[in-house]
């Protein structure tokens, strides 16, 4: 395997890029790694808007236990739902998450599941633990996706853009070179390269900026749950764009219909309309009666 990755069109040329690192003889993954900060991060951010708001950052530190349990099941069980054509075949490797296959969407899910429970076990408001865990959870998305860069997955077809990304043929899956990205392909010092989107750069910029707005706009929020609402929004309609260009979607049978584009798209649309609706409620109810 050849560890070089290179962004051409911006100069950037990384002679080695591992995927993993020994302390001792224990071999510790950066991707591991990512999402241990990425985590961190979450609650950390988590804590601090409780304390802001004045709720009781104690509550998040709690509620991240059951998050990272659930979320990493929920995970595990979204990606092998959608590939359900390998793992009945193979029933043995669904624990084995060691060899790949986590979904977002299947940890957003289940942390949402998650976070209603504990409010109402909790007697807390769900809406608030949403606006309030949503800026961790962006926050966490945006350092957890780099885990996807040292593993060298979840990029997009060919591209010759700014941001285009070369990787060695030998550093990934022959099922996810195109036809494009092969007759693209150089030859750098006897290595063979394709060049592709980055498609983890792309979400992790777009998240960022999910994330600046979310935080821009917190103190104008006309309901508890908005927040998260533009999360849900912001986040959907990115992926819906991103999603468009990967070269692993994980598709709805054989339709060839990627199912995060379309949960994408229906987060949008949802939030979008909840948004508007609950406004427009608020709006009449501060009315003066005619």
């Amino acid at each position: 395997m050849d560890y070089m990755i290179n962004f051409p069109n911006i100069g950037i040329h990384l002679n080695y890029v591992g995927k993993s690192f020994f302390i001792g003889k224990l071999e510790i993954a950066f991707y591991g790694v990512c999402i241990a900060l990425a985590v961190l991060a979450g609650i950390a951010m988590a804590c601090y808007e409780a304390k802001r708001s004045g709720q009781n950052p104690e509550t998040y530190m709690d509620l991240a236990i059951y998050e990272v349990v659930f979320s990493v099941i929920g995970a595990r069980l979204y990606y092998v739902i959608f590939k359900w054509d390998y793992y009945g075949k193979h029933p043995a490797d669904i624990i084995n998450i060691r060899g790949g296959g986590l979904a977002i969407y299947g940890a957003v899910i289940a942390a949402i599941i998650t976070a209603f429970i504990y409010g109402k076990v909790k007697k807390l408001s769900f809406p608030l633990l949403t606006d309030t865990a949503g800026l961790g959870l962006v926050l966490g998305q945006i350092i957890g996706r780099w885990g996807n860069f040292f593993n060298r997955e979840a990029f997009g077809g060919y591209t010759n853009n700014l941001l285009a990304m070369q990787l060695p043929v030998s550093a990934i899956r022959d099922n996810e070179i195109t036809p494009l990205m092969e007759a693209n392909s150089v030859v750098i010092d006897d290595i063979k390269f394709v060049q592709v989107h980055p498609t983890f750069l792309y979400e992790g910029l777009w998240n960022l900026g999910v994330f600046i707005l979310m935080n821009a706009f917190k103190r104008h929020k006309a309901f508890n749950g908005e927040v998260f609402l533009w999360y849900l929004g912001g986040y959907g309609i990115g992926r819906f764009w991103i999603e468009g260009l990967r070269t692993d979607q994980l598709q709805i049978g054989s339709t060839g219909i990627a199912i995060s584009q379309v949960l994408g798209m229906v987060l949008f649309v949802a939030a979008l309309i909840i948004d508007i609706a609950v406004r427009i409620r608020l709006r009449k109810k501060c009315s003066p009666a005619a």
